[in-house]
């Protein structure tokens, strides 16, 4: 059975993995367990556990104006901590997988395809790509560029003339795990629609509210390329 060391086990995405049945043996080490921001943890962790892949999910992401308000934090936790990360795995050869996010692209025009220029458009979404930067340089990798957040919705407003790829974590977490042994860039989402219409099916609720240029429009992704590794797949 291939071992899997997850970072930031007391995280959301970490915690929906716990429950998936899996042929993979995951080991879940928190921020106690795992520092990243210690060579020294990171080695021993890597020597006592010898895995095959690193599923680097430990960083900061909400709430998001935390990474304005607390640069240093952001840059240490998201890029010194993935830097640190890679640099390890290189070392052993072990496979880096980081999970990105759909906010490295610029916003404006939509569709964006895992080849298009990134323009991040927040220190949330340049911090991610610092991390991208450590892992583009290792080639046994891959970055998945996604949208997700929790079921349900737990938003109580959401955005209608915004349009993205969300998609609830169980499910990008299934198909996060049917592409581990691919490399490279693979952008991973759901349908592409408004926020507001995403968070309507799932919580009735929810406000409709309409983005004056605080959130970029077009965030929604090409997903063409994760259509075609899933269909070869089956």
């Amino acid at each position: 059975m291939i071992k899997i060391l997850v970072t930031g086990s007391d995280g959301r995405f970490a915690k929906i993995l716990k429950k998936i049945n899996s042929k993979y043996k995951f080991i879940f080490r928190n921020k106690k367990q795992l520092n990243v921001l210690s060579a020294t943890s990171i080695i021993n962790n890597f020597k006592r556990f010898k895995p095959k892949l690193v599923l680097h999910l430990a960083g900061l992401s909400r709430p998001m104006n935390v990474h304005e308000k607390n640069i240093s934090k952001s840059i240490n936790l998201n890029i010194i901590g993935t830097c640190n990360i890679v640099n390890q795995a290189s070392k052993r050869k072990i496979k880096v997988i980081y999970l990105s996010t759909s906010y490295v692209y610029p916003g404006k025009k939509g569709g964006y395809t895992e080849n298009d220029p990134l323009k991040p458009w927040n220190n949330y979404s340049w911090s991610k790509l610092g991390g991208e930067c450590a892992v583009q340089m290792y080639k046994n990798s891959l970055i998945v560029r996604l949208c997700m957040t929790e079921k349900p919705f737990v938003h109580s407003k959401a955005f209608a003339n915004v349009k993205s790829n969300f998609i609830f974590q169980e499910d990008a977490a299934k198909i996060i795990l049917k592409i581990l042994n691919k490399k490279g860039v693979i952008n991973v989402g759901g349908v592409s629609q408004s926020i507001y219409k995403f968070a309507r099916k799932n919580n009735k609720k929810v406000k409709k509210i309409y983005s004056k240029g605080e959130f970029p429009l077009r965030t929604d992704m090409s997903l063409k390329k994760l259509k075609g590794l899933l269909k070869n797949a089956n």
